[in-house]
């Protein structure tokens, strides 16, 4: 066999093993759109590097209004418009000077569906393996938008998330942080929650940091603010079908 028939062979397995991967995993995001991710990679990272691992997955209506009006009003208020993009805060952000702090809400150009995407089929990390993460996340994000809808990517996004040290989900961190389910949280505790975002080991809720303790009075006015959109209304108060 020679050096180029070799390369033929390696070649044609990698691509077979890709299009089986590929395959795969459109058929996990399908099961998805019925079935909570058993498990992330965000969250095996957690569990073997030593931060433990708490989680405990809810139902839709299990989850209180205040922390879906919380995490929209804080991390996407154009949620329920956009189709997984918001561009206007992609041109903000790459206009951006270094130093300069972003506002409050729509800081950054990540919306609730891309982070989806990250935390259910991809993984965290910067530098070169972000780069190489942003085309099939750009993917993920167009399907989960067209396969599970506004509904269910928030419900995924308020189970996956990381909302401490180990600590994943809403109803896990309610447990955590107030001693009660999700579904009883009063705003100023959804917002606290919500607060702890994007950095949960660094900005903690108890003992509270300085930076929660300034953003989420903030996020309950942007509550406020956002609550009477119909489509908002829609995917927040909507009663269980």
């Amino acid at each position: 066999m020679t050096v180029k028939d070799l390369f033929k062979r390696v070649f044609r397995k990698i691509l077979k093993w890709f299009l089986w991967a590929f395959l795969l995993s459109n058929l996990y995001l399908v099961l998805c759109k019925w079935m909570l991710p058993p498990v992330t990679l965000t969250q095996l990272g957690s569990l073997f590097t030593g931060h433990g691992l708490k989680r405990d997955y809810v139902d839709n209506y299990e989850i209180a209004p205040a922390a879906k009006l919380a995490a929209m009003a804080s991390e996407d208020q154009l949620f329920p418009d956009h189709g997984g993009f918001d561009w206007k805060s992609i041109e903000k952000s790459l206009q951006n000077k270094p130093g300069k702090r972003k506002k409050l809400a729509g800081a950054g150009a990540s919306t609730i569906t891309q982070q989806v995407a990250k935390n259910v089929f991809l993984w965290q990390g910067s530098g070169i393996s972000r780069y190489i993460r942003k085309l099939p996340e750009i993917y993920y994000t167009k399907m989960i938008e067209w396969v599970w809808g506004k509904r269910r990517i928030l419900e995924v996004y308020l189970n996956i998330a990381e909302m401490g040290d180990g600590i994943f989900g809403i109803e896990a961190a309610s447990e955590a942080y107030f001693g009660k389910e999700a579904i009883k949280l009063s705003r100023p505790e959804a917002a606290m929650i919500i607060a702890c975002l994007p950095s949960p080991k660094r900005y903690t809720v108890k003992p509270m940091s300085k930076w929660v303790a300034w953003k989420y009075p903030r996020i309950l006015g942007q509550m406020r603010v956002i609550e009477e959109d119909p489509d908002v209304r829609n995917l927040v108060y909507k009663p269980k079908e």
